[in-house]
């Protein structure tokens, strides 16, 4: 703790020598030149852009993975990330709160409302879905910027252009086969039309007033009113057919109008192929 007399001389001190050497003092070309392109720097924003899966498939889910990083030397001041999806994309949802829709459907604004520190990274994930008509490529661009000036802009910006494959076309059609009572029997055709051929086709049916027996044509299992059917390998132009056999609970509904009629719904689709052609993926047929 400096006492008064001590401050008095200090600052006396301070004073003769901005006297003595003020009008002598010279700043060094380089080091003044090596101060300005230091503040020139500011902040070396990045940015990365990637995508899962790398082929899009028509009417299937597609993610966006957006990476910022700030490389110094100075802090970004609010920065702004904005990124354009394509036409053939539509948003299912982004996982930071300040990303918000842009000017269009296909924007994503994300404003930052505090500054990001020289050294760190940060990151927003987009969810999407292909529309079943899209087409390839696939173009995207995710742009970052700063208040602060970026001394290398080159990589503030990243494109990415993603395939889209051209899928398959399931289709299901459902036929009644015979009803003695109780006991319904229903066959089931599965085709594709597309020119890529399916691995993990499977249909599912809903089938709440009536209770499944057994299948023939596919591995079937059976779980709270629905019927789960694995088909496998359905090569294009190729078909599969199944039948069921399920129990209804009304024995007279035929003869009984006003009684709730027992109906059958099922549904065609593959987790890995995408189908450009999703309105045949579904049929329902009356148990009656």
């Amino acid at each position: 703790m400096f006492t008064a007399h001590g401050a008095a001389r200090l600052v006396a001190g301070i004073v003769s020598l901005v006297l003595v050497w003020g009008p002598e003092v010279r700043v060094p070309e380089t080091a003044r030149a090596g101060t300005e392109g230091e503040s020139r720097r500011g902040a070396d924003l990045s940015v990365r852009l990637e995508t899962s899966p790398e082929v899009a498939q028509p009417g299937q889910p597609l993610t966006y993975r957006v990476e910022v990083h700030n490389g110094g030397p100075e802090d970004a001041v609010l920065p702004l990330l904005v990124i354009r999806l394509p036409e053939g994309v539509d948003v299912l949802g982004v996982n930071v709160a300040e990303c918000l829709p842009g000017r269009t459907t296909s924007e994503v604004v994300c404003a930052s409302q505090q500054d990001v520190l020289a050294g760190t990274d940060g990151g927003v994930t987009i969810n999407g879905i292909v529309r079943a008509g899209a087409r390839g490529p696939l173009s995207a661009v995710a742009t970052l910027s700063s208040e602060v000036v970026d001394g290398d802009e080159t990589n503030n910006e990243a494109r990415l252009l993603t395939p889209v494959d051209e899928g398959a076309d399931l289709a299901v059609r459902l036929s009644r086969k015979t009803r003695e009572g109780r006991l319904v029997t229903m066959n089931a055709v599965v085709r594709n039309r597309g020119p890529r051929i399916v691995r993990d086709a499977s249909v599912f049916l809903r089938t709440v007033k009536a209770r499944f027996l057994a299948a023939s044509g596919a591995r079937c299992h059976s779980y709270s009113g629905y019927v789960g059917c694995a088909l496998g390998a359905v090569g294009s132009g190729r078909r599969v057919r199944l039948t069921l056999a399920f129990r209804a609970r009304c024995a007279h509904c035929a003869r009984r109008p006003h009684r709730r009629v027992p109906r059958a719904r099922a549904t065609v689709y593959s987790t890995q192929v995408g189908d450009r052609r999703p309105a045949n993926n579904m049929a329902r047929i009356s148990l009656r």
